[in-house]
């Protein structure tokens, strides 16, 4: 078992969906069951599969969940591109998002190598 709490990666995605749901407060209501309810699903799905993942007692089973992850990673970094491409966020508020988006995933892809090599 891991100790999410102490998961820089967890850390950083717990900011990462809150920054999120900021963002996303101020998109068009009409967006409300569309573009915010799924970017707000997708950024909390970070953290919320790490912390789910590191219950299991196999490294393995806990690669998966933060494949899991890293998955949503991806996802919350395309609702980005869209909600700056509908102009419901500015240019560079959506750079940073993303920036950190990407960060984050590139630590989850990092864990992940870590744990795989840790296991052979």
């Amino acid at each position: 078992m891991h100790n999410y709490e102490n998961l820089k990666v967890w850390q950083r995605g717990m900011d990462f969906t809150v920054s999120v749901y900021q963002a996303s407060a101020r998109f068009p209501s009409e967006e409300r069951f569309g573009l915010t309810s799924q970017l707000r699903r997708a950024s909390s799905a970070i953290p919320m599969n790490i912390a789910e993942g590191s219950g299991n007692s196999s490294d393995k089973e806990f690669c998966r969940f933060l494949e899991i992850a890293m998955r949503s990673g991806y996802e919350a970094l395309t609702a980005i591109e869209i909600a700056r491409r509908l102009g419901y966020v500015e240019n560079e508020h959506a750079a940073r998002l993303s920036k950190e988006a990407h960060e984050i995933v590139g630590m989850l892809i990092g864990l992940i190598r870590k744990l795989r090599s840790e296991s052979k």
